[in-house]
This record gives structure tokens, sequence and C-alpha cells, in this order.
């Protein structure tokens, strides 16, 4: 076996953004069902949600209608975090969340440091990283703003992954370990801008981690690279 396979220390940023870090990567693997997905997957960046354009034109091309929000993801409010132990309607929460911005509001860093008020307190599980790569950057933000480009989020579902069920069925033990679940979300999110208030809509699906440990409101883990159906 090639030496580097074995210290996470050798792996590149890349790759430990596209497994949620070393930690949440055992938590996956005590899941091998999903763990295995998920590798597997990692090497298609191109269905990880990349982050809103700020192209009027781009946005405006989508084929998808826009439609009203998701409660308590309008534009204007910073998001919080849910009160709930349920993970499915907490990723829901989360989804909607990384989904809307409103440069006329508040700024790009106030957007960032609330999302990362979502991320489970737990250091060794949390990857933040995944949740910056949606947060547009400081630059693009600021093009945006100019633009009084804003985005809310409507929500059609959310589920557990087959395979997390499957691996769940397996090894019912493995959860207790950190609590981590996957939940999978889709949506739409609608952007408008100055001059353009109907704006257009793209939809929308990510796969999350989401902790929720007994007797503890639920908490984002990160996203993770792919969506897991």
């Amino acid at each position: 076996m090639a030496q580097h396979s074995t210290r996470p220390g050798g792996a590149s940023r890349g790759r430990r953004r596209a497994l949620l870090g070393t930690a949440v990567l055992v938590v996956l693997i005590a899941l091998a069902g999903l763990a295995a997905y998920l590798t597997r997957d990692s090497r298609s960046p191109s269905e990880t949600p990349a982050p809103p354009s700020s192209s009027p034109t781009a946005s405006s091309s989508a084929a998808v209608p826009p439609g009203p929000p998701t409660p308590g993801a309008h534009s204007g409010a910073l998001p919080v975090p849910p009160k709930t132990s349920d993970p499915v309607e907490f990723g829901k929460a989360a989804a909607a969340a990384l989904w809307s911005y409103d440069t006329r509001a508040y700024s790009q860093s106030e957007l960032h440091k609330a999302l990362r008020g979502w991320l489970t307190t737990e250091s060794k599980y949390a990857d933040p990283a995944s949740v910056d790569k949606v947060v547009p950057s400081p630059v693009l933000w600021k093009k945006m703003a100019a633009n009084g480009q804003f985005a809310t989020a409507t929500v059609n579902e959310g589920h557990f992954p087959h395979a997390f069920t499957r691996a769940l069925q397996e090894d019912p033990g493995a959860i207790t370990q950190a609590y981590v679940y996957a939940v999978t979300v889709s949506g739409r999110q609608s952007i408008s801008w100055k001059g353009s208030p109907a704006g257009g809509a793209e939809s929308r699906s990510t796969t999350l981690a989401v902790q929720c440990r007994p007797d503890h409101p639920c908490a984002l883990v990160g996203v993770l690279p792919s969506v897991a159906p």
C-alpha cells in the first residue's frame, strides 16, 4: 500500500474538502455504503452546487419560473438556524439559507459569519470550508451589490439518501459515534436585481451533513461535494 494513502496530512486541500475533512470522513466510513458513494462521486465536481452568478443575463436565462420563497428564507434577513432535532427539517432550512442572499441588506462578511453560525461547535466534525465555498467572494459580492442582486429559496423536498438509509439499516449503531446524518434537499433559487424584480430561477439540489445529537438542536456539519440521490 502506498504510504501517502494512510497519512491525512499528505492529502491535498481539494481532496480534504471533497471528503468533508478527516473527522467527517471517519463518520462516513463507518457508514460504509454512503462513504463508497461519496468517494466515487467526488470525482464529479460539475455536480457541486455553484455559487450564485453575478450576471443578470445568466440568471434570467434559467428555464424554471420564479416562485414564492421558502418561509424564513426571505431576502433582507440574515439566516438563523432553527431549533429542531429533525435532521431532514434542519437540512431543508440549511439549504434554503445557503441558496439565499441579499447584497442590499448586509455585507458579504456578515453573511459569511451568519452561515458559519449554523455549523456544529464540535470542531473535529465541522467542515467550514465547504460552507465558505457557497458564499460569493468579496470581489464577486461587490459586483453583485452594484446590481442590487438578491436571491430567495424555495425548498421542494428533503430526504435521507438511499445509500445512507441502506448503511443505517445494515449497521444502526454506527450513527451513535457522532450522530451525523446525510440529507439531500432539492428546490430552486430565485434571483432578482435592480431593474428586474422578477429575475430568473434555477433548480438546486445539494446533500448536506447534519449533526443531531440526542437532546441537542441539530447543526450543520458541511456541504457534500456531490448530490446523493
